[in-house]
């Protein structure tokens, strides 16, 4: 993803003069271009994210688009300060971008995790919080939040991931979600770099007999509640599914909303990360099979789940 960020933004950058891309001291090669076609619109902010945040709320309220970009937990729980009373409170059209969302760090422990980052912001006002399914929903995203007027954050994984999306997405629209598979029997809402994780347990499922409905739920916040309704009053099972803590995250999101507007309805697992640091050593693939994130795990539970009605 962080490679789709770097062409989307330059290309952008081109063609908007608003646009400026603040980095805090990482992505230098990634970035030549942008800075070969615009170097007066780069600043390398150091290891001074909290700054780095400051002067992007300067930038967005003197008229000009600023992108931060580094590491998910710098770029929020360093700064979460900045974020909610520079940025949020005056509504500053800053867009927060964070690489390496999740586990996708895994291998460099918990101070690399981010697994509370959807918590933090979600919870301060004014906040667009989005979590991109692949590199064609970020490129939409970048596009999405540039041409809005107000705070937002896009949740990025490492590289590598891969696409599910045949192309382009022109009908892309912040709080909107987007249907990637069709089933009857169960739906999985999932958001972020789980994605292609979703689309791989749905296949299973199918081979089980269980036909499978696959949403991606790129926005967080503002949610898609016409999608959600529709879902929890068609099928009798519905299953979130991150890579997040499953306190204060997307599942939790929908939990509240569904407590707050629905009574009775389908029944909601939410698969997310446990309550603690992961702290074994290992990478990203062995961090989700750790943590029951693989498609393998959503399938198996789905399937128990099932074949054993809640009481």
């Amino acid at each position: 993803m962080r490679n789709a960020f770097a062409d989307e933004v330059t290309k952008l950058g081109m063609v908007d003069p608003r646009l400026v891309l603040l980095s805090g001291d990482i992505g230098n090669k990634l970035f030549d271009r942008f800075k070969a076609a615009q170097p007066e619109r780069f600043f390398n902010c150091g290891v001074a994210e909290q700054n780095m945040t400051g002067v992007a709320t300067g930038l967005a309220m003197n008229g000009l688009r600023p992108f931060t970009y580094t590491i998910a937990p710098f770029c929020t729980t360093r700064c979460l300060e900045q974020i909610r009373t520079d940025v949020a409170y005056h509504e500053a059209p800053v867009t927060i971008v964070a690489v390496g969302a999740g586990l996708a760090y895994a291998g460099l422990g918990p101070t690399h995790h981010a697994c509370e980052d959807i918590a933090f912001l979600r919870a301060i006002p004014n906040m667009v919080v989005l979590a991109p399914g692949d590199a064609w929903e970020l490129r939409a995203a970048v596009r999405a939040v540039l041409a809005q007027d107000r705070p937002a954050y896009i949740r990025l994984g490492k590289k590598g991931e891969p696409l599910v999306h045949g192309g382009p997405l022109p009908d892309f629209q912040i709080g909107k979600a987007i249907t990637v598979v069709e089933g009857l029997d169960v739906c999985l809402l999932s958001t972020g770099n789980m994605l292609p994780e979703a689309v791989a347990a749905a296949s299973l499922l199918r081979q089980k007999g269980v036909a499978t409905r696959v949403v991606s739920f790129h926005t967080v916040k503002p949610l898609d509640t016409a999608c959600l309704r529709e879902a929890f009053t068609r099928f009798s099972l519905v299953a979130t599914v991150e890579e997040h803590s499953l306190i204060g995250g997307f599942g939790s999101a929908v939990a509240e909303w569904v407590s707050d507007h629905l009574a009775g309805g389908a029944r909601l697992i939410r698969f997310g990360a446990p309550d603690q640091f992961f702290k074994k050593s290992g990478e990203h693939e062995y961090a989700r099979r750790e943590l029951g994130l693989t498609a393998e795990h959503i399938a198996e539970r789905l399937v128990r789940a099932i074949s054993q009605p809640a009481a």
